[in-house]
């Protein structure tokens, strides 16, 4: 019996070690992952929170705060300015985001081709803008996009018969410029996407296809494309998202007056306009909001509709 007892009791011991050991475990384990948590907490979360809390109060940054409820949505919502910046965000994330996904398909395509030399040369020089400083993209975009004749965009549109262009003060020519920049920045981000899922693709499809009487097109068509389509929606997605938060690119290219000017205010921009110029923190707020509540909207369309791309319809075969 006395034997039983001290055996029992062993175990207990041994259990107890167990037990604490897996919770030293458990606990080593959240020290390890604390690190991002607090600074996701600070420097994420909690500015989130407040922000969505300052919706609601008129605040300039130093007198007490005042609930105001909903006012400032609909002080955002009624102001012209805003529609108009949502306007030319929309339109400028067109002109500059669907043609690079467009060409990024079939730089990647042809940055696979098996005959294709300096294939590593090519790829990086089409990689070199997403990593370039935006001061020297100003430059070079300030030079190329002048208002001068002799600007290399005027001198273009007057070897094909065109008058020149006041890039930097018309409506659709400063959007035009700022647009050619989007794609200039991205299109090679996008590009080393498209060749990664490529690449991830077997060569005997393509072998195949070869000995059916593909051409290169009817493969990059029927095969490359159906196949890209989670590297499409996934670029879909972030270019959705970066072009409704468009504000580097037409801030360093109209400089100074990029925020006193209406022909390329983004929302970004407006929201920064009434938080750091106008001290009107609480309709920045409410912007950022509204913001958040396009970008949903927008992201799930074009989830919704890149996601049945590809996709066959019943009967087909």
């Amino acid at each position: 019996m006395a034997s039983v007892k001290i055996a029992s009791a062993k175990k207990t011991s041994k259990t107890k070690k167990s037990m604490s050991e897996e919770k030293k475990d458990m606990i080593s384990a959240y020290l390890y992952i604390a690190p991002f948590f607090i600074i996701f907490a600070v420097i994420g979360l909690y500015p989130a929170l407040f922000s969505t809390f300052l919706a609601f109060q008129k605040w300039n940054g130093l007198a007490p705060m005042e609930f105001v409820g909903l006012n400032n949505f609909r002080v955002v919502l009624m102001d012209p300015l805003f529609w108009k910046s949502l306007y030319n965000t929309i339109i400028i994330g067109l002109m500059g985001t669907a043609p690079q996904l467009i060409i990024g398909i079939i730089l990647a395509f042809l940055l696979n081709l098996s005959f294709l030399r300096f294939k590593n040369f090519f790829r990086v020089t089409i990689f070199m803008p997403y990593i370039t400083s935006m001061v020297a993209v100003a430059l070079i975009f300030s030079v190329l996009f002048s208002n001068h004749e002799s600007s290399l965009a005027n001198y273009t549109l007057g070897l094909l018969g065109f008058d020149p262009v006041n890039w930097g003060a018309s409506e659709w020519g400063t959007k035009i410029a700022i647009s050619i920049m989007v794609f200039w920045r991205w299109v090679g981000y996008n590009t080393i996407i498209y060749l990664a899922g490529i690449q991830s693709i077997s060569n005997d499809l393509y072998e195949a296809a070869t000995i059916d009487g593909a051409n290169k097109f009817q493969q990059l068509i029927h095969i490359t494309m159906p196949l890209l389509k989670p590297f499409i929606i996934l670029t879909v997605f972030f270019s959705t998202v970066g072009s409704l938060q468009l504000f580097a690119e037409p801030t360093v290219f109209l400089g100074a007056s990029a925020f006193t000017r209406d022909e390329a205010m983004t929302v970004v921009m407006y929201l920064y306009r009434d938080a750091f110029k106008l001290q009107s923190f609480g309709t920045a707020s409410a912007t950022a909001i509204i913001l958040l509540v396009i970008i949903i909207i927008f992201s799930a369309i074009n989830t919704l509709v890149t996601s049945g791309f590809g996709r066959k319809k019943k009967g087909a075969y």
